[in-house]
């Protein structure tokens, strides 16, 4: 459960489904993106996020599910709906989520090309 005074939004994880020049732009503007280890199924995904206290990118839409992924467990998921998922079009749409988001804790977001939603337990 994310505690109040954690300022971890400068932490990603990253699914294996996110392309490598995602992580490169995080990491030029500063944060930590690293990558979930490859052939982890959804539910290891979620734990090492949580455990890791590290806010989850991916294109996996089951992760929009919050009966099976309650935002309030999270320090942030993020669900990009982008297809095709070109790289640069996933730069594009990060760039937009950190502009625009500053505190992802207990939140999911969809984000599609040029506009993202917030859904909050």
């Amino acid at each position: 459960m994310p505690e109040e005074n954690d300022t971890l939004s400068s932490k990603f994880l990253l699914d294996e489904n996110i392309p490598m020049e995602v992580r490169e732009f995080l990491n030029s503007k500063g944060f930590s993106a690293e990558y979930v280890p490859k052939g982890i199924v959804n539910s290891e995904v979620a734990s090492l996020a949580r455990k890791e206290k590290r806010v989850l990118l991916t294109r996996d839409t089951d992760f929009l599910n919050s009966d099976i992924f309650p935002p309030n467990e999270f320090y942030g998921i993020v669900v990009f709906l982008i297809h095709p998922p070109k790289p640069e079009r996933l730069v594009k749409a990060t760039a937009l989520l950190l502009e625009k988001v500053k505190d992802f804790k207990s939140k999911v977001f969809a984000v599609g090309e040029g506009w993202l939603k917030v859904i909050e337990e």
